[in-house]
């Protein structure tokens, strides 16, 4: 495979027109083939990462979303054309990875006794991400799925896929978004789509 780390993404590769079942097939015996499908995504999926993240750690999130791809790309179902549910997928279990060790590294830094400057603000930062949590209207559940639908613009079919849950669980989760949204925003227009999206 071409280098992929993060500090060196792949060369950039003129687009095949293959789809992206086709080119994470053709990947298995030419691991070369597999950066045209990191070009072919890997914009998207760091706008949306970038958005629960920050730029920063959000490239990072994105490229090892694309080293565990390319890592997993043997056990990768051919007969969906579209990986993005898949990459989406990964890159969203990466995310919330990466926030619980952000969470844990400012509560060991709190507890650590480090210098007076430091502690406070840890202490700090700890408390409103305490604070946010106890505030958010919804369940980590229900807002994977809103963020899939809204800032992904992933079909809930393909929510379904991205999550390993059935899509009927996905239409759940949405209509319990809607439901708490509504109450919690009265009459005002609702954030979230009233129906499902539909890609093409």
């Amino acid at each position: 495979m071409p280098s992929m780390s993060r500090s060196s993404p792949p060369r950039s590769s003129p687009d095949s027109g293959e789809d992206d079942a086709s080119l994470i097939a053709a990947s298995r015996a030419e691991p070369e083939r597999f950066a045209e499908l990191f070009h072919r995504h890997a914009p998207v999926i760091l706008r949306y990462v970038t958005r629960r993240l920050g730029r920063d750690a959000a490239e990072d999130v994105v490229a090892e979303t694309f080293l565990v791809a390319f890592d997993r790309r043997s056990r990768y179902d051919l007969s969906r054309p579209d990986a993005r549910p898949w990459l989406y997928g990964i890159a969203s279990n990466l995310t919330r990875r990466h926030r619980r060790a952000e969470v844990r590294a400012l509560r060991a830094l709190a507890r650590g006794g480090v210098d007076p400057v430091t502690e406070p603000f840890t202490d700090a930062v700890e408390s409103r991400v305490h604070a946010g949590a106890r505030s958010r209207a919804l369940p980590a559940a229900q807002r994977e799925v809103l963020l899939l639908v809204t800032w992904a613009g992933l079909t809930y079919d393909e929510v379904a896929e991205a999550l390993g849950v059935p899509a009927g669980t996905v239409r759940s989760r949405m209509n319990r978004v809607r439901a708490k949204l509504r109450r919690a925003l009265g009459d005002a227009a609702s954030p979230v789509p009233t129906e499902e999206p539909q890609n093409g």
